[in-house]
């Protein structure tokens, strides 16, 4: 095995700290609460597949599991004073949205065959009323070129607290993050791209819809 250099061990140390900040964050602010932790693999590679409701789904997400990994942030985001160093120190991966970026495909590839895992919105956007938009296809190709597992989560609540159409956040608002039961690696090589993008379309869907009944919340409709 690669000995680590002394930066990256560093910068995990770095990586460690800011979740747990993130951590203290959500709980104080929000009403915040995570199910399901037990389906995240404790070895291997791994790829979480979340629903997108607002700019803090990454904390809400990725706050909590043991395990570490990366997530995958659009480039503009990069290019910001603040955020740009914060999110490439905590292994953020740029992506372009508008095309096929085969350089962030190849970078999430290496870190799966490294036996870590990655975080990723396969909507490519925040949701404009909350409902789960069709995902994108490509998981597929990050599966078998990675041999990862799939993590099905879903995010209730982030879009009721901060919707793309506000500037700021409201606390004190319930968010609840659910860990669905992984998909392995050999299920997903035997799915088409389009195949396994519906199947965690509908996945996420369902998972939503049984979050907001147990709260007590009207699920949301789709056609």
């Amino acid at each position: 095995m690669q000995k680590k250099s002394i930066k990256e061990k560093i910068n995990r140390k770095w990586y460690w700290l800011a979740r747990w900040m993130c951590r203290i964050f959500a709980a104080v602010f929000f009403r915040w609460r995570c199910y399901g932790l037990d389906n995240i693999p404790k070895e291997g590679p791994f790829l979480l597949v979340s629903n997108h409701q607002s700019f803090l789904d990454p904390i809400f997400c990725g706050s909590v599991p043991k395990r570490h990994f990366c997530f995958m942030a659009r480039d503009t985001l990069f290019k910001n004073w603040f955020f740009g160093p914060l999110i490439r120190s905590v292994y953020a991966i740029p992506v372009k949205r508008e095309q096929g970026d085969l350089g962030a495909m190849r970078k999430v590839i290496e870190i799966l065959k490294d036996g870590d895992g990655v975080c990723l919105f396969p909507e490519g956007t925040r949701t404009s009323d909350g409902r789960i938009l069709p995902f994108k296809a490509g998981l597929g190709l990050l599966c078998r070129r990675g041999n990862a597992a799939i993590v099905p989560v879903i995010i209730d609540g982030a879009y009721e607290c901060w919707p793309r159409t506000q500037k700021l956040f409201k606390s004190g608002m319930p968010v609840v993050v659910n860990y669905g039961k992984p998909i392995s690696a050999e299920e997903a090589k035997e799915m088409g791209d389009e195949k396994l993008a519906q199947l965690l379309t509908n996945t996420l869907r369902q998972m939503q819809a049984q979050s907001r009944i147990k709260q007590g919340k009207e699920p949301y409709k789709y056609d």
